[in-house]
């Protein structure tokens, strides 16, 4: 299987380039040359299949050849060794829970199989890899546990000062080993603008072995469509089943975009946003104008410029991600995808309604893509809903405890942490003062 950027069509690469590059040089995002549909068998034995059956048919579909199939299965079974449960609401709306993993949050999927991955393609290398990544909330936790004393790689975390709860701060900045947090003082989107630079800086890239664990990241992409069928399977047949996605750099949702397109019989998905909302803007008006991000109480949506709605467009028959797209892609991604965004008073009110009505204690990010299902269903009845609660809700304890008006349990793994001695090195959001510390530190 070849990976091709979604800025030129004609550049191609391996896996083991797509994955350790990160990024193409032209600035685009890694695709797979084809997404061949799951053959009907598979569909015919999903529901005895284990998660980690699920995750290995996929990966191999997805992968190709290149990883011995011995391989590829110890990768996906160490990777995903932690469950997704559906808890179902009501008839019409459920609940896929990704947080049992190490982090407690969704993205444990994808920096487990990613670590893993890297691993296998760097036994043999003499020089330390370093993994650079930028994140809103979520992400620096799950890669700093998938790659935490990984031998030959070094990991390096920005995140926005003051612009994480504090326990996800403590997840990313408390391991130490090969485990660097940078606390920036800018946003998320500074961080990722950094990132960014760092790959398209070939002078930098001659002097370290640079990779990303950002969606931007096809590895970490690829174990995040496994969920989408392991809830299907759970759900079972029915109604039509739509996936309504907490959306900030629009990873997860282009995870269920390449799942549909290997077979998934999904009806629609819809893309919930808090006050960061490009792509419901974009969705209703045609219109993609990126923005500065603004801080809420779903932090790790706070994204003003994400970048996987470049794959979301190129899976719509974009196929010049540096022009802008075009009547036809808009008007292809609108049948297929709903946008909505919601405000943190209307967050919190849901927080409390889901508790209330069902007994269920959701996560602000979750609340968000119950508001959203709400209203989807409101005019489209007859369907079943599944929310990906991305997150356990005690990483968002002051303010859960806080909207709720009662304390919540918080998982020994995630409680000890609040004790342990934050680690992070300070910088702005010039690109400069990043470059200087990992040369001098790395080189």
């Amino acid at each position: 299987m070849k990976f091709y950027s979604t800025n030129d069509a004609s550049h191609k690469v391996g896996i083991r380039e797509a994955i350790f590059r990160g990024l193409p040089a032209d600035n685009g995002l890694y695709m797979p040359e084809r997404i061949t549909p799951l053959p009907e068998s598979f569909f015919r034995e999903l529901s005895s299949l284990s998660f980690a059956d699920i995750g290995f048919r996929i990966a191999r579909q997805l992968l190709g050849q290149e990883i011995p199939d011995e391989d590829l299965r110890t990768i996906v079974d160490e990777a995903i060794n932690f469950p997704a449960p559906v808890v179902k609401l009501d008839e019409e709306k459920y609940v896929l829970e990704l947080f049992h993993g190490p982090s407690l949050a969704f993205k444990d999927f994808g920096a487990r199989f990613m670590s893993r991955l890297m691993a296998y393609y760097n036994q043999d290398s003499e020089n330390d890899l370093i993994i650079l990544v930028a994140t809103s909330g979520d992400t620096g936790g799950a890669v700093a546990a998938g790659f935490y004393d990984t031998p030959g790689i070094q990991v390096v975390i920005l995140y926005p000062s003051g612009k994480v709860s504090d326990l996800q701060e403590k997840q990313l900045t408390t391991l130490g080993k090969n485990i660097h947090a940078l606390e920036v003082a800018g946003t998320f989107d500074d961080c990722q603008a950094i990132v960014k630079q760092a790959f398209v800086d070939q002078d930098l890239r001659s002097q370290l072995r640079l990779s990303s664990a950002n969606s931007i990241n096809i590895s970490r992409l690829i174990p995040q469509t496994f969920y989408y069928f392991e809830a299907y399977k759970q759900v079972g047949p029915g109604q039509p089943i739509v996936f309504c996605v907490p959306s900030g750099n629009f990873g997860n949702l282009t995870a269920g975009l390449i799942a549909q397109r290997l077979g998934l019989p999904v009806h629609h998905f819809i893309a919930a946003t808090n006050d960061n909302d490009v792509v419901p803007q974009f969705l209703e008006r045609g219109e993609y104008l990126t923005k500065p991000s603004v801080p809420t109480l779903s932090n790790a949506m706070d994204v003003g410029a994400p970048s996987n709605f470049a794959r979301m467009t190129n899976l719509h028959d974009h196929v010049m991600g540096l022009d802008h797209p075009g009547k036809e892609t808009h008007e292809a991604m609108r049948r297929g995808i709903s946008g909505y965004s919601f405000s943190d008073d209307t967050t919190e009110a849901a927080v409390r309604e889901v508790e209330q009505r069902y007994g269920y204690v959701i996560d602000p990010h979750g609340a968000v893509g119950y508001l959203a299902l709400k209203r989807w269903q409101k005019d489209h009845p007859g369907t079943r809903g599944i929310i990906l609660e991305t997150a356990h809700p005690s990483k968002f304890k002051p303010d859960v405890e806080r909207i709720l008006g009662h304390s919540i349990d918080v998982p020994e793994r995630l409680a000890r942490l609040a004790q342990q001695e934050k680690v992070a090195t300070a910088v702005g959001t010039d690109y400069a003062t990043v470059r200087a510390y990992l040369l001098d530190k790395f080189r």
